[in-house]
């Protein structure tokens, strides 16, 4: 699971599947902002509400992924990581299996 893989290489991860199950989106993602945290999220609304609606972020990580289960959501989130560290802050960012792109529009 990839809350556990962040969590084994030291990131203090926050889980709305294991603390608020059910909670709003535009909830989850005032929670991210008030603590200052990365969301990662494979939901399309996500990018709706910070492009159409403008709601502020603290950083979005879309997985576009074609393959969910948890080995290829590790696998890409590795990748974005790795390859941009902090560049990720404030930023929106989509990740595949073979791309990642940082959004137009991104604070």
């Amino acid at each position: 699971m990839l809350v556990d893989w962040l969590r084994e290489h030291g990131h203090d991860v926050r889980s709305i599947e294991e603390e608020r199950s059910g909670l709003d989106d535009r909830a989850i993602l005032q929670e991210a902002v008030a603590g200052a945290r990365i969301l990662i999220t494979n939901d399309k609304d996500f990018g709706t509400l910070v492009f159409v609606e403008g709601m502020p972020h603290c950083g979005v990580i879309f997985l576009r992924l074609t393959d969910e289960r948890s080995a290829s959501k590790i696998a890409v989130v590795a990748r974005v990581l790795e390859q941009h560290g902090s560049a990720i802050e404030n930023q929106f960012v989509v990740a595949s299996e073979t791309r990642i792109r940082f959004g137009r529009g991104s604070r």
